[in-house]
């Protein structure tokens, strides 16, 4: 992160205390998730970066994915939808004329996205 993003996020830090700056800086890692998975340029949909983001989570943090989001603040897909927003109104990130903040509300509900279906592999 370059000195000016380190500000511009201090400065979002200050304004909404709500989400811990890891927060930030996954939900940056999982827009570069769903940009690969795209293959080519063009715009990401919140659809695209919370699936991204769901899956980078399950990935790097398996039955702990939950717990991880949740201590940075992060409860329900809303939420990934207001750290976006900052960072957009910061010049983290961009936007479509078209892309809006309803357009992460109730996408996917954290009990099952991040507490169903996770296999545990045992070894014998």
């Amino acid at each position: 992160m370059s000195e000016g993003e380190e500000i511009r996020l201090r400065e979002i830090l200050r304004k909404d205390g709500r989400y811990h700056r890891e927060a930030y800086f996954f939900v940056s890692e999982a827009l570069g998730l769903a940009m690969h998975r795209r293959g080519r340029p063009g715009h990401i949909t919140g659809r695209d970066l919370l699936d991204a983001l769901r899956d980078l989570a399950r990935e790097r943090f398996g039955l702990m994915a939950k717990t991880v989001l949740n201590r940075w603040g992060v409860y329900r897909t809303e939420d990934i939808g207001e750290i976006v927003f900052n960072m957009v109104d910061a010049g983290l990130m961009s936007k479509q004329e078209s892309d809006k903040r309803e357009d992460f509300a109730g996408i996917f509900d954290f009990d099952e996205a991040f507490d169903k279906d996770i296999r545990i592999a045992l070894e014998d």
